[in-house]
């Protein structure tokens, strides 16, 4: 494998293979010209070089090809112009300090004893699900519900979070609560939702709102057959025009039933849409859909790939960021995305990570403006020994430029391992 300094790249440059940054994250395909904003978010980063396998090629021995994928890379810029300039608004945003950000002061560990105990953040976030799946088992019986029992459940969603946010996310990570498979969906969606809206500084009543869409996105799926529902493997046309059925059906649960606020109906008829304009029910495009469905529409996605399901396995959060940001304008809200890197990051808080020694680590924390060197906390040396739990050895991978993630394990798996 080849380094490059970063300083050594010039706009223009091609390479006969792909060209990867620190922890195999690739930056350019081979035979595709390297572009300046290429070049500068390697050094936003803090990226010191890259690697290859392949060589720089020379102009004259470029093929036809790699002018063909370039102009098809400029006509797909206009498509992710919005994501750059969000990009480089976020970037030139004061610095919060770190130090005195309450969920910043101390190393979050992910608590295996809150877990085996059933105690501490874990009980709130437990206690969480069991209250929502307790609404939705009596919607689903036909019994009246308010909508002040959702109220409630969003008020103490938001306090929890605030107290333990890095948690909440290590938890959404772990997967840790079996069963109650709606309620957990609906209220890990409804957490990564009111992060969103905080880091959008969008007004209290309106996270409020948000964070009660988020809860009741998909109650809709009640009114469909668990054949459709739990079915493993595919579903057919018709079954699939069944699912996408599920906003209307939470529509009228919220505005029949709970006598919901207009807002959330709108979350719940509208997470659906693309930002393209290609979603349904009404094929909204941009800013006409409500920026609450914005919002629960990213996170319901990043939900989706991290937990698992009967029809397929979970995905690691590192991927599921990756998917997300490769989305190029297309489902999503550039703006919206970009809140969601900021406060997830590349690797999220609660990661497992491969270093390039062989150590392993968990992130514990990220840097917005070099979100693939997080802080992190060993859990291994670089010969595989353990280090005890009281071994607080944590590392700001920014600060110490040896060392960077070369991949990410799967959290359960290593928690399985190691318990």
């Amino acid at each position: 494998m080849n380094l490059i300094n970063t300083s050594d790249l010039r706009p223009g440059q091609v390479f006969s293979e792909h060209v990867y940054t620190e922890g195999e994250y690739l930056l350019v395909t081979a035979m595709v010209p390297l572009r300046q904003r290429d070049i500068d978010v390697l050094v936003t980063w803090g990226i010191d070089y890259v690697r290859t396998k392949g060589a720089l090629i020379d102009d004259e021995l470029r093929s036809d090809s790699s002018q063909e994928v370039n102009d098809f890379l400029l006509s797909a810029d206009d498509a992710v112009k919005v994501l750059e300039t969000e990009l480089s608004k976020a970037m030139e945003e004061p610095k919060e300090d770190k130090s005195t950000s309450p969920s910043k002061k101390s190393v979050v560990r992910f608590s295996i004893s809150d877990v085996q105990q059933n105690t501490g953040p874990y009980r709130a976030y437990k206690n969480i699900i069991e209250k929502l799946n307790s609404v939705f088992t009596s919607l689903k019986s036909g019994i009246d519900v308010e909508m002040r029992l959702i109220d409630n459940i969003c008020d103490q969603l938001l306090k929890d979070l605030r107290e333990h946010p890095d948690k909440f996310v290590g938890f959404i990570l772990g997967g840790e609560v079996s069963g109650n498979e709606l309620a957990k969906s609906s209220v890990n969606s409804a957490i990564l939702s009111a992060m969103m809206a905080q880091e959008l500084r969008l007004p209290h009543h309106k996270t409020h709102n948000i964070v009660s869409g988020a809860l009741l996105h998909d109650v809709g799926m009640l009114r469909l057959s668990k054949g459709i529902t739990e079915k493993k493997g595919g579903l057919s046309e018709a079954e699939l025009e069944q699912i996408k059925s599920h906003p209307m059906h939470t529509s009228r649960i919220v505005t029949k039933e709970l006598f919901g606020p207009h807002e959330v109906n709108l979350i719940a008829l509208h997470h659906h849409e693309r930002w393209d304009g290609k979603g349904y029910p009404d094929k909204l495009t941009g800013n006409a859909i409500d920026i609450g469905a914005r919002i629960v529409s990213v996170a319901d996605a990043f939900e989706a790939m991290v937990s698992k399901k009967s029809y397929r396995n979970s995905m690691v959060g590192y991927q599921a960021v990756k998917n997300l940001l490769a989305d190029n304008g297309r489902r999503f809200d550039p703006s919206v995305i970009i809140a969601f890197t900021k406060i997830i990051g590349i690797y999220p808080i609660g990661s497992i990570v491969r270093l390039n020694d062989g150590s392993i680590a968990r992130v514990v924390n990220v840097h917005t403006d070099a979100p693939m060197r997080p802080v992190v906390q060993m859990l291994t040396d670089n010969k595989g020994n353990a280090l005890g739990s009281r071994t607080v050895n944590v590392v700001d991978l920014l600060a110490e430029k040896t060392l960077f993630i070369k991949e990410a394990i799967d959290p359960v798996e290593y928690e399985k391992a190691n318990a």
